[in-house]
């Protein structure tokens, strides 16, 4: 399993406020911390299935203010870093998303291939 930090709300669709350069930089770490951390799990020459991949993100935010809905949407570089270190297209993934109850500090667990 996969364990990420909770992605920043930097990353949602309508973080407009925000600034370009902090979802841009926001983005890129993201998407750095999620290769890293995959290719740490599965190391560099990585066995993927055929066709699809099923990938299971469970996430467990770090308190109650945030909206279901967005946290699939701040997934993007993270989909993006694993299908990196997988050397895969990440339009082969089929996401499966599980939302529980909030735990401090929040995290993200993707599983590939349940």
């Amino acid at each position: 399993m996969i364990m990420l930090p909770f992605p920043s709300s930097v990353l949602a669709g309508h973080a407009n406020s925000n600034g370009q350069w902090a979802k841009i930089n926001a983005t890129k770490k993201h998407r750095e911390d999620a290769k890293s951390a995959t290719q740490s799990y599965f190391g560099t020459a990585p066995k993927v299935p055929d066709g699809d991949i099923v990938i299971t993100v469970t996430f467990y935010p770090p308190n109650d203010l945030g909206d279901r809905i967005n946290f699939p949407n701040r997934m993007k570089p993270y989909f993006d870093g694993i299908a990196d270190a997988l050397k895969v297209n990440d339009k082969r993934f089929l996401p499966v998303f599980r939302f529980m109850d909030p735990e401090k500090p929040g995290r993200v667990e993707v599983e590939i291939g349940t």
